[in-house]
C-alpha cells in the first residue's frame, strides 16, 4: 500500500500537481519527491485523530479532493473502524470530495464467530464508505459486483483503475549473470517466484512445488521476497527431497530483486483465487517481460485468458500446473514470446502512467491522499 501511494503521489507531482500524503506514523522511507509533503499525522485512526487530521484538512482551500486508499485492514481497530467511515462521510457533506481506491472488499463471513463479526461490521464500513464516495475506483472489475449492492441503490461510478508494478527494471547484466551461476549452475531452467510467502499463497505453492520435486529435471526454483527463507525452511522439513531444488533470498532492496527477477527463465505466481490485477507481484512480473506460469480462478478476468501473455492452470490443480512449468521449461521460443507478450501488456494497460492519467482525467482538483 506504501508503495503504490507512493508512486502514485509521485506521478501526479511530476505533471504538476501538490499533493499531500496523510498516513500514519509507521511506515517506509521514501525519496523525498518535489511536490509530494508527507504527514504522518493520522495517529491510530482514533476520533480524536480524526478530528485533529480534519482541522488541518480545513485549512487547505476548498474544494479538496480525498483520495482513499481502501483496505479495511488498514484502519485500525482489528479491521473495524467504523469511525474512520463515518469521518468520511461527514467530510463528504462538508463538500469534500471523496474518492476511494478500493485495493480490497470485505471478509467473507467465515468459520468462526470473529471472522463473521468483522466480515458484518466490513460491510457496514462499505456502506458508509459508498455513502460518502463521489467515485470508486477498484482494483479489479469484480469488485464493483461486491460493492454495489451496498450503495442501497444510490448511484456510485465504479472505474477500473489496475495496480502497477512497484519494483522498476534494472539493467545489471553483470549481477544478473552471477545470480544465475549461483542458483542454476550448469544451465539449468531457473524458475522464480516473487511473494511475500504468507499462507494463502503458499498452501498453493507448496504443492506445486512437491510435485516438482517429485519429477526431476534440471531446474531450479528461487523464492523472492520476505518470509522466502522461512517458507523454504518449513517446506525441506516437510518435504527434504526438495533442499537441493527450491532456494531462497529472504527480502531484497528493489535493485536486487529486479536482478533477481530478470535471472529467472520463467516465474510460477499461483494465486488461490486466480490471476488479477489487485496482484502487485504479478505486475512486477508483467514489468519484468517474464514468461509466467499461474492461475485461473473466480477472480480471473477473460483479458488474462485472451492476452497469450501467461499460461494459466484451474486454481486448486496442482498436476495441471506442474505441466505448464515443463512444457514451458522445456520451449525457449515460446518463453520469448510470452516474456515479449507480458511487457507489451503491462506497458498498455498496467504502467502506473496509465493510473496517473486517469486521475488526472476525472477531475482538476487538488489531491490530497489518505493512506496508512
Amino acid at each position: 500500500m506504501s508503495d503504490y501511494t507512493y508512486l502514485v503521489a509521485a506521478g501526479l507531482a511530476e505533471q504538476g500537481d501538490d499533493v499531500q500524503v496523510w498516513c500514519r506514523p509507521s511506515g517506509g522511507s521514501y525519496p523525498e519527491v518535489h511536490g509530494v509533503t508527507v504527514r504522518r499525522d493520522l495517529g491510530s485512526m482514533s476520533s480524536a485523530d480524526l478530528r485533529r487530521v480534519g482541522q488541518q484538512l480545513d485549512r487547505f482551500p476548498a474544494p479538496r479532493r480525498l483520495l482513499v486508499q481502501w483496505v479495511p485492514h488498514a484502519f485500525g481497530y482489528r479491521s473495524m473502524n467504523v469511525g474512520f467511515c463515518y469521518w468520511l462521510l461527514g467530510r463528504a457533506r462538508l463538500g469534500d470530495r471523496v474518492e476511494i481506491m478500493a485495493h480490497e472488499a470485505f471478509l467473507p463471513f467465515g468459520r468462526t464467530w470473529k471472522q463473521t463479526l468483522a466480515a458484518g461490521v466490513h460491510r457496514l464500513m462499505t456502506i458508509l464508505m459508498l455513502r460518502a464516495a463521489a467515485l470508486v475506483w477498484i482494483s479489479i472489475p469484480e469488485w464493483e459486483e461486491k460493492f454495489r449492492p451496498y450503495a442501497l441503490g444510490r448511484p456510485v461510478d465504479f472505474h477500473w483503475l489496475p495496480i502497477p508494478s512497484n519494483i522498476p527494471v534494472v539493467d545489471n547484466p553483470r549481477l544478473t549473470e552471477s545470480i544465475r551461476g549461483q542458483y542454476a549452475p550448469d544451465g539449468a531452467t531457473l524458475i522464480g517466484h516473487f511473494g511475500t510467502h504468507g499462507w494463502p499463497i503458499t498452501s498453493v505453492l507448496e504443492p506445486i512445488l512437491k510435485i516438482m520435486g517429485e519429477h526431476p529435471a534440471p531446474w531450479s526454483v528461487l523464492l523472492m521476497g520476505g518470509g522466502s527463507q522461512e517458507f523454504r525452511q518449513e517446506l525441506i522439513r516437510r518435504n527434504p527431497s526438495l533442499d537441493g531444488i527450491v532456494h531462497a533470498t529472504g527480502l531484497l532492496n528493489p535493485e536486487d530483486l529486479s536482478s533477481h527477477l530478470t535471472a529467472c527463465d520463467l516465474l510460477i505466481q499461483p494465486y488461490p483465487d486466480g490471476a488479477s490485477s489487485r496482484r502487485g507481484s504479478l505486475m512486477v512480473g508483467l514489468a519484468h517481460g517474464k514468461p509466467i506460469v499461474t492461475t485461473d480462478g473466480p477472480l480471473t478476468a477473460s483479458f488474462w485468458r485472451e492476452s497469450g501473455a501467461l499460461a494459466l492452470a484451474p486454481a486448486g490443480d496442482a498436476a495441471a500446473f506442474v505441466n505448464l512449468v515443463q512444457q514451458l521449461g522445456n520451449n525457449p521460443e515460446e518463453r520469448r514470446r510470452m516474456g515479449l507478450a507480458s511487457r507489451k501488456l503491462y506497458d498498455d494497460r498496467f504502467d502506473v502512467s496509465h493510473t496517473v492519467a486517469a486521475l488526472r482525467g476525472a477531475g482538476s482538483l487538488e489531491y490530497s491522499g489518505c493512506a496508512s
